[in-house]
C-alpha cells in the first residue's frame, strides 16, 4: 500500500520561506510522477507543481518562487516556498501516480500539511 507523508507546513510571515517534504512508502517507483497541489479556504484544490521523468512544471501563480526537486535515491520529493504571500495560505498535499497531463493529479494523496502566510 502506498502513502504519501507531508512534513514541513507552518506559520510563516509575508515574504519569508518554507520547505515541504514528502516521502513515500510502500511499492512506489522511483519514477512515477510527484508534484504537490494545494487547497485554499472556500476554494477547489489547484495544481502547484509537478515532477514528471525529469522534467519539472509550475503553476504560474508560483513561478519564480517556489522550486519543486526530487531526490530519486529516496523517491522524496521537495517545494522549497520563497518569497510567500498571503493568498499561498492552503492545504497543501503531496500528490503521486501516473496522470493524463502535468497539471492533473495522480492517483496517491498524502493526508495535506498546513501552509499559514500572515500579512
Amino acid at each position: 500500500q502506498v502513502q504519501l507523508r507531508e512534513s514541513g507546513g507552518g506559520l510563516v510571515q509575508a515574504g519569508g520561506s518554507l520547505r515541504l517534504s514528502c516521502a513515500p512508502s510502500g511499492l512506489f517507483p522511483f519514477n512515477m510522477p510527484m508534484g504537490w497541489f494545494r487547497q485554499a479556504p472556500g476554494k477547489e484544490r489547484e495544481f502547484v507543481a509537478t515532477i514528471r521523468f525529469s522534467d519539472a512544471y509550475h503553476a504560474d501563480s508560483v513561478k519564480g518562487r517556489f522550486t519543486i526537486t526530487r531526490d530519486n535515491g529516496k523517491a522524496s520529493v521537495y517545494l522549497q516556498m520563497n518569497n510567500l504571500r498571503p493568498e499561498d495560505t492552503a492545504v497543501y498535499y503531496c500528490n503521486g501516480g501516473h496522470s493524463t497531463t502535468y497539471d492533473h493529479p495522480g492517483s496517491y494523496w498524502g493526508q495535506g500539511t498546513q501552509v499559514t502566510v500572515s500579512s
